[in-house]
């Protein structure tokens, strides 16, 4: 299925990228943890995972039909809202990317998070194995 099929896929974009990122643990330790550029840090990553949705807010039932595409994936990607966010305000929106990854429910928010991807991906057609798109190529990716 094409990414653009949906009537908020830009917002769909941000979120899959987000979670991707949130996802990969070699990721974020070659790239988040290494200060590689391109790819902002866990802080970005949580806000393109709310920003526009407010999943922090509410259910991303809410959404089914518009970046959602059934009640499934809207279930998996609030089990990972929930964890990330959690751990956001428990370690600070400022907290450096080590105290992310040293959190002890860390590796169950990557595994919320990887649930989520893989769910959404293959639901769009994606290999959930490739490595994240960096910020640039998502803006690139969500321009008309």
């Amino acid at each position: 299925m094409p990414l653009n099929d949906l009537p908020w896929w830009r917002w769909r974009a941000r979120l899959r990228s987000a979670l991707h990122m949130l996802s990969d643990p070699a990721f974020q330790q070659e790239t988040w943890l290494a200060g590689r550029e391109g790819f902002g840090d866990v802080t970005d990553a949580v806000y393109r995972l709310v920003e526009d949705t407010w999943l922090d807010r509410w259910s991303a039932e809410k959404y089914v039909g518009t970046i959602f595409r059934d009640s499934g994936e809207a279930a998996v990607v609030d089990v990972a809202v929930l964890r990330v966010v959690r751990i956001l305000h428990q370690v600070g929106a400022d907290a450096p990317v080590s105290d992310y990854l040293a959190h002890h429910g860390w590796p169950e928010a990557v595994r919320a998070c990887r649930e989520a991807h893989v769910r959404l991906a293959q639901n769009d057609g994606d290999d959930p194995d490739a490595a994240p798109r960096s910020l640039e190529v998502l803006r690139i990716m969500t321009q008309v």
